[in-house]
């Protein structure tokens, strides 16, 4: 049975939502679901903007059908080759062998990376600045590459002034119903998994986020559609304004975010005490275990937070494990701009602290606050001064900055 609903008075979205998946691309857990959307116009031509992932094949279908009302699909339009997005286009090409795909260059590769068809004759390439028209609607094509694949590419609908962003302005989480931002409380319940979304999915790639916002500037928008998540026609300057935080690598707070990994528990008591001291200098600290946390969450709030704590035991001479992933996950992410403190510990040769500092020392904008405090198996009495110091710095900073 079919489930769409209107987007615009042409314009209907034909996705679903997925709840059974555990963890998005095999890493990045998804407790509240996902949404593929897909978006179908009915204009004198008809028009599919990208498919969905093969766990919603059958609903994506039937609600393709619905929308579709008898008539024949016309077009498709690709954004992104990423396969929750694109593993349905050899089935519906099947099913509709008079559709027309409209896509660039770098797509029409891929499409001939993911599937063995003969598509002769059947692809019509654009490249940035082409125009299209299915009647009454006309559209101009914006290419956004490593956005977070290089062949990606959004469409611009300047009749309806309403742009298909790909996976940019992407929300993890299922609609539930909830087809707009402004059908629930976005910002109160939905942000965090926005900035999940966005910080682990694409924060890599900061300054080619900011290259394309530069081209939507030029836009003006009524309604903007992403590949996963609410569709926006209220407020996108509030969420837009996120999005330059973190593809600029800009804190959206003055706070600390306290992670630490501990084996029998002496670094966490020197993370809790620390925690406790900056609490007392009237700064928010949003704290972690890497044990129990997945690294995912973390780097989100790295990229909320203007300063960084980070607190590992030694481990087979060298990070603990759940550690040394967040680390290269931070890096990996290209986290810039930031102002991290170390804490390490070692019963007999404490080498977290340098392996630590070795790897964060090469983003961009990275400084580090104080030496790096050392236990040596347990906090110290004598040590309360040094978490005191690093305390008293991190609070000055985060007043003076």
């Amino acid at each position: 049975m079919h489930f769409t609903r209107k987007v615009t008075k042409d314009l209907t979205w034909v996705g679903a939502d997925d709840r059974r998946l555990a963890c998005f691309e095999g890493v990045y857990g998804v407790p509240n679901g996902v949404s593929y959307n897909s978006y179908l116009l009915q204009d004198e031509k008809t028009v599919l903007f990208d498919t969905v992932d093969k766990a919603v094949y059958q609903t994506f279908f039937e609600n393709v059908k619905y929308a579709l009302d008898g008539r024949k699909l016309d077009y498709l339009v690709i954004h992104h080759m990423e396969p929750d997005h694109a593993y349905t286009i050899e089935a519906l090409l099947t099913r509709y062998p008079d559709v027309m795909i409209i896509c660039n260059s770098k797509i029409q590769t891929m499409l001939g990376q993911f599937f063995d068809m003969d598509l002769t004759g059947r692809v019509q390439i654009v490249k940035e600045g082409d125009s299209f028209s299915s009647g009454k609607h006309s559209f101009t094509f914006v290419m956004a590459p490593m956005v977070h694949w290089p062949e990606v590419m959004m469409t611009y609908d300047v009749t309806d002034k309403l742009l298909f962003t790909a996976d940019a302005f992407g929300t993890f989480g299922a609609l539930n119903g909830r087809l707009f931002a402004d059908e629930g409380d976005f910002f109160g319940e939905e942000l965090d998994e926005a900035r999940r979304y966005y910080t682990n999915i694409v924060g890599k790639y900061g300054p080619q986020v900011q290259a394309v916002l530069k081209k939507a500037a030029k836009l003006e928008l009524n309604t903007v559609c992403p590949l996963h998540g609410p569709v926006w026609r209220e407020h996108f300057g509030d969420f837009l304004e996120k999005y330059l935080l973190w593809s600029s690598y800009t804190p959206e707070e003055k706070s600390v975010c306290l992670a630490y990994a501990s084996v029998y528990g002496h670094t966490e008591n020197a993370a809790n005490i620390l925690a406790g001291r900056l609490v007392e200098r009237g700064v928010r600290v949003r704290m972690f275990d890497t044990s129990v946390t997945p690294a995912s969450y973390i780097v989100s709030d790295a990229f909320r937070c203007s300063h960084l704590v980070l607190a590992s035991t030694t481990y087979n001479a060298g990070i603990f494990v759940t550690m040394e992933n967040l680390i290269h996950d931070l890096v990996n992410h290209n986290l810039c701009n930031r102002k991290i403190a170390l804490i390490e510990n070692g019963s007999w040769a404490a080498t977290s602290g340098k392996l630590m500092r070795e790897a964060l020392s090469g983003l961009k904008g990275t400084e580090f606050i104080n030496d790096t405090i050392s236990l040596k198996s347990a906090l110290k009495e004598n040590q309360l001064e040094a978490l005191d110091a690093l305390a008293d710095a991190i609070a000055a900073d985060i007043k003076n900055s």
